[in-house]
């Protein structure tokens, strides 16, 4: 049984991950049984909505004191109460206090959309065994357009992996005017690595939301937020057409872990040396939003 190990950019250090749900996880995607399940009915929408109801029901509260326990989350974060949750999906895409994530202030940087895991890429159409050997991304596939795929297929990435145990609201990591979210429906396949060594085409075959965001320092940057077993939706909570500040609030995901993946057009932005060197040995680096990990190039 491989452990899921990162860099802990807070600490400095590689640690192993505590993976909410494991057995489950293992069970439906690494026993041949499982595997019927999954395909029979875990990856499907209504397992996911059927669980995010029994999330919202205000009797799932007592599940939120022993995740914090277990988890080690700081409640002074909040900005709200624990007490005042009415359920654990409540709880799950809770609102932090500003200070908890500041944004990073140069006028050139772009920060970590989310909290989480994340691995950079500094050309679209080389990723190659990012989570196993011999897997690569799908561009035309993930935007749902092979125009878009040519556009971007020279240009940087960033996957940032959420967690249960993760703040599950998604930020803009650059100031510009987004357009509306396109959506492309698809299966709910869970996007923890435990899965995505059996199937890196989880990530597009999986349900998902693209919003271009057009900038003045480094062109349209693509925004999208894919989802995943448990996820009960995506909530979009910006205004399209609208002017947006770095690091401002574009969303939340309900319950269950999700990813997000950052596109950029060919030569706009530098990415942080030592980012993608860990990106490159498959190490994922864990970084909070609001966190710089390039740089426009103007």
């Amino acid at each position: 049984m491989s452990e899921i190990q990162f860099f802990n950019s807070l600490r400095g250090q590689i640690e192993t991950e505590q993976v909410y749900g494991e057995s489950f996880l293992r069970y439906a995607y690494e026993n041949p049984l499982g595997k019927i399940a999954l395909h029979a009915f875990i990856k499907r929408p209504f397992f996911s909505a059927w669980y995010g109801r029994r999330m919202n029901q205000e009797s799932s509260r007592q599940k939120i004191p022993p995740f914090l326990q277990q988890y080690g989350l700081d409640p002074s974060e909040f900005r709200d109460d624990v007490a005042s949750y009415r359920s654990f999906n409540e709880f799950f895409y809770r609102k932090l206090k500003p200070e908890a994530r500041p944004i990073d202030a140069d006028p050139s940087s772009i920060v970590f959309p989310a909290d989480g895991r994340h691995l950079a890429f500094a050309n679209a159409s080389e990723i190659s065994s990012v989570f196993v050997k011999g897997q690569s991304f799908d561009l035309a596939e993930l935007l749902g357009s092979e125009e878009l795929a040519s556009r971007y297929e020279k240009g940087a990435l960033l996957l940032s992996r959420l967690c249960p145990v993760d703040y599950h609201r998604f930020h803009f990591p650059v100031a510009g005017v987004p357009q509306q979210a396109h959506v492309i429906n698809g299966p709910l396949f869970s996007v923890s690595p435990i899965a995505l060594r059996q199937n890196l085409s989880y990530f597009w075959q999986n349900k998902r939301s693209i919003t271009p965001v057009a900038t003045e320092k480094c062109g349209t940057v693509l925004v999208l937020e894919i989802g995943a077993t448990c996820v009960g939706s995506i909530h979009q909570t910006f205004q399209a057409g609208q002017v947006i500040e770095k690091g401002a609030e574009k969303g939340y995901f309900a319950f269950g872990g999700s990813s997000t993946i950052l596109l950029f057009e060919p030569g706009s932005i530098a990415i942080d040396p030592g980012l993608l060197q860990r990106s490159q040995q498959c190490t994922e680096t864990y970084a909070r939003m609001g966190t710089a990990f390039a740089t426009a190039v103007i």
